[in-house]
């Protein structure tokens, strides 16, 4: 797994964005240890383009960078829309409509929801946006440093949700079991998984992440301490051809058209 990649300032000294695109770049860097540097001939580099940072792969020239953009279009009209409540993650997370089922209440604040393996937060976004408060865990540092510009920009257009996010950077199995934050109500994992390679449904960002950074081969140790921190339930997103997570059946399971949501309830204290 690569924990460092050349930093790259797309803009040039004659553009008017030059100026914030080099402040930017020295912040991401000093925060996260890239280094800035030209672009390089092959290979994945981050780079900082308008204000944003992304993941980008010379060898694909016609490819745009992989960013993430909480305030996209579709994200903001699914949640303008209310489809969040109808979403799988949604339900088995605990929601029951636009509110939690009272039977999982445990805590006076917001439902909080760790996502152990967020990727660039799509899940972690459907779930701020009915409510939840989203604590995200990720031990790569250049998937950390694109969750957390994408965190800074939706912070600048929408604060009240950007306010639900947080972000540790860190190895999930290790943080959970050593756990020092307040109280977490669910946890959703969604390790990666071996796709087949010649399978057309991958997208472009999961083939990238896979080649970038592997597969979860430790996917199984997250449910231990998962099932130990969370104080409702522990959600597990898996392919319907997947096997349960650690040979552990879980209590329920609900399923959508390509993925099952495997659901630990945790006992009642």
């Amino acid at each position: 797994m690569l924990s460092t990649l050349p930093l790259v300032i797309a803009s040039t000294e004659i553009d008017a964005n030059f100026e914030s695109d080099k402040a930017l770049a020295l912040t991401i860097s000093g925060n996260w240890g890239f280094p800035i540097d030209g672009k390089p001939v092959e290979g994945f580099y981050l780079q900082v383009s308008d204000n944003v940072l992304g993941l980008a792969d010379a060898n694909e020239k016609k490819t745009l960078p992989v960013v993430v953009d909480f305030a996209s279009p579709a994200s903001l009209y699914r949640k303008a829309h209310g489809g969040g409540r109808k979403e799988p993650i949604v339900k088995s997370i605990g929601f029951k409509g636009n509110t939690l089922k009272s039977t999982d209440l445990k805590s006076t604040g917001p439902w909080h929801v760790v996502d152990a393996t967020p990727g660039l937060g799509r899940d972690a976004f459907v779930l701020i946006s009915v409510g939840c408060k989203v604590t995200m865990i990720e031990r790569s540092p250049i998937v950390a440093a694109l969750l957390e510009d994408g965190i800074r920009r939706l912070k600048t257009a929408y604060p009240e949700l950007a306010d639900r996010f947080a972000l540790q950077h860190g190895n999930s199995a290790n943080v959970m079991q050593y756990w020092n934050g307040e109280n977490v109500d669910a946890i959703y994992l969604d390790p990666m998984f071996p796709h087949k390679k010649k399978s057309a449904l991958v997208k472009k960002e999961m083939r990238l992440f896979q080649q970038l950074l592997g597969h979860d081969p430790d996917a199984d140790a997250l449910l231990a301490p998962a099932l130990a921190l969370a104080s409702s339930r522990v959600v597990v997103k898996r392919p319907n051809s997947a096997a349960v997570l650690a040979g552990n059946n879980p209590s329920m399971a609900i399923e959508s058209k390509k993925h099952r949501f495997d659901v630990y309830l945790r006992q009642k204290s």
